[in-house]
């Protein structure tokens, strides 16, 4: 149960901060068919937590329980340094006539595996289980994706910008270290 709350908080934390609610409100003023949207989007964040989870929790009886939190303050830090960079915009499927449900599932599968998943794989090799980790990572994503469609793309834009991100990014690489000096025991 642990894995749930955890993978929810980052997953919402991290997906704010990432192209997640910029695709989302481009397919949201494009379409205006939310609900499609949001049952689009659920499938694909499905799919990838759940690819990630499994993966995770597979991976979790070959580790100590010293590299299982060295894992997760590395996904922590690689999330949190992806906030100090410069966001590129999504592919923004103009071209495509697919419709309000298939094209955010298939957009939200080429951001791909990203560093929401990469946090919520690490929770589920601490954990050992994949199903809370993997559910509280899918509503986390639903969460922002839901925000993003009701905030449209002016909302949105101010989530990009450094003044968000950059505390954002910070925040996550103190927790980071302070997982990564617990798990080489030096605290």
């Amino acid at each position: 149960m642990d894995a749930l709350m955890a993978a929810l908080v980052t997953a919402i934390v991290i997906h704010a901060t990432d192209r997640t609610p910029w695709l989302i409100a481009g397919l949201g003023a494009r379409y205006r068919q939310h609900l499609l949207i949001l049952i689009g989007v659920a499938g694909a964040l499905a799919a990838v937590n759940a690819l990630a989870t499994i993966g995770g929790a597979a991976l979790a009886p070959r580790l100590t329980p010293n590299a299982r939190a060295l894992f997760l303050a590395l996904a922590l830090a690689a999330a949190g340094l992806g906030c100090f960079g410069t966001l590129k915009p999504p592919e923004s499927f103009s071209g495509w006539r697919t419709g309000p449900l298939l094209t955010p599932l298939v957009g939200m599968l080429t951001l791909g595996f990203g560093s929401a998943q990469f946090v919520a794989m690490a929770l589920a090799l601490r954990s050992g289980t994949s199903a809370f980790a993997a559910i509280g990572a899918t509503l986390g994503g639903l969460v922002i994706a839901g925000g993003a469609l009701a905030l449209g793309e002016a909302g949105v834009a101010r989530a990009r910008r450094r003044a968000v991100r950059l505390p954002v990014g910070v925040i996550l690489l103190v927790v980071a270290a302070v997982f990564a000096l617990g798990a080489l025991r030096l605290v």
